[in-house]
């Protein structure tokens, strides 16, 4: 049987930063930077007739972010994003790309 997700993709304007920073070259990530982080969340469904609402999804996951951190990711990564966001909304799959570029992706 086929497994259906839906898919929803957002950007959200943040910053954030990495304080443990050890590598010469790219010092400059220790200090807050901000970024345009695209991200794509899937969250399995089970069955194909509005299971979830796709709009309503991607409204919560939004809310969710400026609720929690209303534009201030902290020194949190790319990474961490992605399983916080994979964790709290059941999502098979979570991809947070910093100016939809560069990130990392989680699959459940």
């Amino acid at each position: 049987m086929a497994k259906t997700n839906i898919i929803v993709n957002l950007q959200y304007e943040a910053i954030h930063h990495w304080p443990g920073c050890d590598i010469p070259e790219v010092s400059f990530l220790k200090d807050k930077h901000r970024h345009i982080f695209h991200i794509c969340c899937k969250r399995e469904v089970q069955h194909d007739d509005r299971d979830i609402e796709i709009i309503m999804f991607k409204r919560k996951i939004l809310k969710f972010l400026q609720s929690n951190y209303n534009g201030d990711f902290g020194s949190m990564s790319c990474e961490m994003i992605a399983n916080e966001l994979a964790y709290i909304f059941k999502l098979s799959y979570c991809s947070v790309l910093e100016d939809g570029e560069n990130g990392a992706e989680i699959e459940i």
